[in-house]
């Protein structure tokens, strides 16, 4: 059995999604982020950085969305969202994975909440350097989409690419979302149309990017 403490539209939406594609027995507690639930003793005891999301596995707490991904896209591997072990797409798992956890995902931060950065003085420019480095890494996964796509490895979804999905709704109220690149475009259409995303929504109470 899988518990997952969540807020609604957070990093923790990924984990749900799979959890609902991959038919894995789970249940939900909401965090009320705003009025800072993730920061109250009890839950600093299971994840100390303060943060949704933190999935409990038989009672034990794990933390940080990409490493749990990866152990979700393993759980049923007859799913088929990770590659075989100690193949080269494997590899590429990890490395889409890792790189979207490290690279795309802390950029959204900065976006979101460019007063941490260095104060309420420097917002503007801290937002308008996200903007450029998201946009510039929207464009980079778009053309490797176009060349060797039409997801992230290749002619077979994988996790990975339900998390690129994730950071794609995020930037939906940006100046230029992810869907204005075609192939981006094309990838969210097909993810969109999974009946766990519309099953996901629902469960959340989402409205928002729904087609």
């Amino acid at each position: 059995m899988y518990t997952l403490y969540y807020s609604p539209g957070a990093a923790s939406w990924v984990l749900h999604w799979l959890l609902i594609d991959l038919e894995l027995p789970y249940e939900l507690r909401r965090l009320d982020l705003a009025a800072g639930e993730q920061k109250q003793p009890e839950y600093l005891a299971i994840n100390p950085l303060g943060v949704v999301p933190t999935l409990l596995v038989d009672g034990q707490p794990l933390w940080e969305t990409g490493g749990v991904l990866l152990h979700l896209a393993e759980a049923r591997p007859e799913a088929g969202l990770a590659p075989t072990v100690a193949t080269l797409d494997r590899a590429h798992h990890y490395q889409w994975t890792v790189h979207l956890a490290n690279d795309l995902q802390p950029l959204f931060r900065r976006w979101f909440y460019p007063h941490e950065i260095a104060g309420d003085e420097v917002v503007d420019k801290v937002k308008a350097t996200a903007r450029e480095a998201i946009e510039a890494s929207f464009e980079r996964i778009d053309r490797h989409l176009q060349q060797r796509g039409p997801w992230l490895l290749g002619p077979r979804a994988s996790a990975a690419d339900f998390y690129l999905t994730m950071l794609m709704r995020w930037s939906r109220n940006m100046p230029r979302p992810a869907t204005e690149w075609p192939a981006l475009q094309a990838m969210a259409a097909q993810m969109r149309a999974r009946p766990s995303f519309k099953l996901l929504n629902e469960r959340e109470g989402l409205t928002e990017w729904l087609q």
